[in-house]
């Protein structure tokens, strides 16, 4: 009886339940709670919130095209211009062409992109409990604050979400020690949009230190097998032009979308010499961080032309710090960010800041000015000069993470790290 008076004063007192919002091992609850929120919030913005049509009539015109047996991607095009993305994109859009009653049924097509988020949400979060560095009410911050992030899914229908949610199966996969699955996951999501390219600068570099040389050559074909063989049918009817479109870095973006760069007249914005300096700015602080950062995630490592493999699976840390930072330095300079690109890193930016060593207000105010600077409509001087101020503030943080230290390793850093959270 005294012991169980006992549970029950336990479970009468604060501390008992702080814990499920401040301790990072005891983040279950309040993710459950979040995720049945989150399938009432999204019902509720498809029923209550007009849809508003931007690329869906043109990815459904650039199937027909596919359907209607053109496989040149020369020929491809819908109202918004030519096909531009790999063929993994047409296949989806294919069968969501069909389900969809020819791409009519809007209503189906925004149920279908809700039960993505809802499955893209669940898995972030499993990648975050894996981690145990961030506290529970963050995820508040990540499910109930963006209304960018679920009109991106529910009220636009872009592409950009179906290729994030394989790149978040793909880290899962890693998390597990499933190098082969995660790179297939991987290479299926670039084959919807090249953005996940801008993780590879970090997956290459975990591929040379779990698997070694020969295992990362391996794991490269991996990546490279479904490119081929899901772009067959167009590579077979004009090689050159599918790998012209798809896979086109040159293409121009138009100003009246940046995101990022609208502190500068259109001129410089469009100017080549611009757009290749920050290319090099680009390639050579992902050097810095590769060099001297990631690097120390793993002391034990001897770094070599002819690398080994580490012996045991990676703590969590350790893998998603150099993805997560590597998608972050491209997103940091890239030449234009468009309001779709948000999905690219939101997900990750939690982490990332739970990482440093900022104080929580700030880590708070700084999601807070992101997603302030992502909600202006259209972009501004300020907006734009506020987004390049906070990437430039969380990047110089990650630079002097304690993560990256030789002296500390993955479960100390992530124990000191909590720590600092609570």
């Amino acid at each position: 009886m005294a012991a169980y008076m006992k549970r029950i004063r336990d479970r009468l007192s604060p501390s008992y339940w702080k814990r499920f919002l401040f301790d990072p091992g005891s983040a279950l609850p309040i993710l459950i709670l979040l995720f049945i929120a989150e399938v009432a919030v999204n019902v509720a913005v498809i029923i209550k919130i007009k849809y508003t049509e931007i690329d869906w009539v043109a990815y459904m015109q650039e199937v027909e095209g596919v359907i209607n047996g053109t496989y040149d991607y020369l020929q491809l095009k819908g109202d918004t211009g030519p096909l531009v993305y790999p063929a993994g994109f047409v296949y989806v859009f294919l069968g969501l062409y069909y389900a969809t009653e020819h791409g009519i049924n809007i209503r189906l097509g925004q149920y279908f992109f809700a039960a993505l988020y809802l499955l893209t949400i669940v898995i972030v979060f499993h990648i975050y409990r894996k981690t145990k560095m961030v506290p529970p009410y963050v995820f508040f911050f990540m499910c109930c604050t963006s209304y960018r992030i679920h009109s991106i899914y529910v009220l636009r229908l872009f592409n950009d979400p179906v290729s994030m949610v394989f790149l978040y199966i793909a880290i899962a996969f890693f998390l597990h020690g499933h190098w082969s699955w995660g790179c297939l996951f991987y290479s299926l999501g670039v084959s919807i949009k090249m953005n996940l390219l801008l993780f590879a600068p970090g997956l290459l570099f975990l591929l040379l230190v779990t698997q070694g040389t020969l295992g990362t050559v391996k794991h490269l074909i991996i990546c490279a097998l479904p490119q081929v063989l899901l772009g067959l049918p167009f590579l077979l009817e004009n090689p050159a032009g599918y790998i012209v479109r798809s896979f086109d870095l040159s293409r121009q973006f138009f100003y009246k979308w940046t995101v990022n760069w609208r502190l500068l007249p259109e001129d410089m914005f469009l100017n080549r010499t611009f757009q290749i300096s920050l290319l090099i700015c680009h390639i050579a602080v992902l050097l810095l961080f590769c060099c001297f950062r990631w690097r120390k995630l793993f002391p034990e490592i001897q770094f070599s032309l002819w690398m080994g493999k580490t012996k045991n699976l990676p703590k969590p840390i350790q893998i998603l710090l150099p993805l997560f930072t590597a998608n972050f330095i491209g997103m940091c300079f890239s030449r234009s960010l468009h309001y779709q690109f948000y999905v690219w890193y939101f997900h990750s930016l939690h982490l990332l800041l739970w990482s440093t060593t900022l104080p929580v207000v700030l880590r708070l105010l700084l999601l807070g000015l992101v997603e302030l600077s992502w909600n202006t409509y259209p972009s501004t001087v300020v907006s734009s000069s506020i987004l390049h101020v906070c990437h430039a503030l969380l990047l110089g943080a990650l630079w002097c993470s304690p993560l990256f230290s030789r002296q500390t390793s993955g479960v100390t850093a992530t124990t000191t790290q909590a720590k600092k959270m609570k």
